[in-house]
C-alpha cells in the first residue's frame, strides 16, 4: 500500500470517528419538540365511556360531593400527556372501578376557571398513561 493510500485511509477514519462522535452526543433538546393538543388526541362520547364516568362527570358539573378525599384536587399534568396550561388549570377526579378495593387507575381530569363549567375534560383508563378527550 502506498503512502498516499494510508493518508487516505487515515482521513476517512477521522471523518467516520467525527461523525460517530457527533451522532453519538445528540440530544433532542425537549423545548423543541411538540407539544400535545387536544386536535391530536382521541375524542371519545361521553356516552361511550363506563357508566361510572358518566356518573362522575354529573357530579362535576354538579359541584359534588365526591366519593374520594383526592376528587378535586389539583392535577400537575407531570406525564405531558394534556396540553399545557398554568399550574392548578386541570383537576382530577376518580371513576369508580368495581371490585377495585382501592380508587383504582381510571380518573377523569378536567381543566377551567371554575370546575362545575370545565372547559375541556379527559379519560383515562390506565392511571395517566393515555387520555382521551371527552366530546362536549
Amino acid at each position: 500500500m502506498s503512502v498516499t493510500g494510508s493518508a487516505s485511509w487515515g482521513s476517512t477514519l477521522r471523518k467516520l470517528g467525527l461523525a460517530f462522535a457527533v451522532a453519538a452526543c445528540w440530544v433532542p433538546v425537549p423545548s423543541l419538540q411538540a407539544k400535545p393538543s387536544s386536535a391530536d388526541m382521541a375524542t371519545v362520547p361521553l356516552s361511550s365511556l363506563p357508566i361510572e364516568a358518566q356518573r362522575t362527570a354529573e357530579l362535576i358539573r354538579s359541584g359534588g360531593p365526591f366519593p374520594y378525599a383526592k376528587d378535586g384536587t389539583v392535577f400537575f399534568n407531570r406525564e405531558r400527556l394534556l396540553p399545557p396550561q398554568r399550574r392548578g388549570f386541570y383537576r382530577e377526579y376518580t371513576v369508580k372501578t368495581p371490585q377495585a378495593k382501592d380508587r383504582g387507575a381510571r380518573r377523569i381530569v378536567c381543566g377551567g376557571v371554575r370546575p362545575t363549567e370545565p372547559e375541556a375534560c379527559y379519560y383515562t383508563a390506565d392511571h395517566y398513561a393515555s387520555f382521551a378527550r371527552i366530546a362536549p
